[in-house]
């Protein structure tokens, strides 16, 4: 399965082209749930929810629901990777409160953090085996042997990652299953994507793996919500089986 969602459902100008004007926001994530399959909180990287937060996204949410969460910056960008052991259980005694709705954890490094990879293998020895681990660095440095073995050893996914059409990371496979961010496209209304820029990663994904979570950030207008859907069809022209999207 190949699950398609959104970077966060809470967007003002999402009002009319996704959710019905009259919705209360307070049922946004109900509408949404009912529309796609997953989503990944952003805004746990900022400010961690409270355990309560997450059991009430359970109980608003369908059996099949998953939930991607990035990971607080409080390790990411603060202690930069260092002294992982607290931040993380924090982290995952928060998302617990998920429950069988809990996906894939996000780490997403700072662009100017530079190669660490035994600090990359502290963090990611912090978390169950049962726990999937993506990570997306964002400086050149770490496109090395030795932090593809690191991610491998953990069976982390190197999170894949596009902007304006193009992969900004390498496209390794890491693990069994992948994870494919959207942050950019290059289409008409801006950020959109166009047909030719999806079919090609869903091409990617076909090559790679059979199971993946795939979010776009292009949340401006709505794009995100109408890539989302154009990308679950390339996936599915490709052989794919994608999640439900509107």
């Amino acid at each position: 399965m190949i699950l398609v969602g959104t970077s966060g459902w809470q967007y003002r100008d999402w009002r009319g082209p996704f959710y019905p004007e009259k919705l209360p926001q307070r049922a946004w994530l109900e509408h949404y749930a009912g529309q796609f399959a997953t989503v990944e909180v952003n805004n746990a990287f900022y400010r961690l929810p409270e355990r309560d937060t997450f059991a009430q996204w359970r109980s608003r949410t369908p059996g099949d629901f998953v939930v991607a969460v990035k990971m607080s910056r409080y390790l990411t960008h603060i202690r930069r990777l260092n002294d992982p052991a607290e931040p993380v259980r924090r982290f995952l005694d928060h998302a617990a409160g998920l429950g069988d709705r809990l996906g894939p954890v996000l780490i997403q490094l700072p662009p100017n953090l530079k190669a660490a990879p035994s600090s990359l293998d502290a963090v990611l020895a912090c978390f169950p085996r049962e726990v999937r681990v993506a990570v997306e660095p964002r400086h050149q440095s770490w496109w090395t042997d030795e932090v593809r073995t690191v991610l491998e050893k953990h069976r982390a996914a190197l999170a894949w990652a596009d902007r304006l059409g193009r992969p900004m990371t390498p496209l390794w496979r890491t693990t069994d299953w992948g994870y494919l961010r959207f942050h950019e496209g290059r289409a008409t209304p801006r950020p959109r994507y166009g047909r030719t820029a999806l079919r090609t990663w869903a091409g990617r994904l076909k090559d790679a793996f059979a199971d993946a979570y795939v979010y776009f950030n292009n949340d401006h207008g709505g794009a995100a919500v109408v890539d989302a859907e154009a990308f679950a069809r390339q996936v599915s022209a490709v052989g794919l089986s994608p999640s439900r999207t509107p």
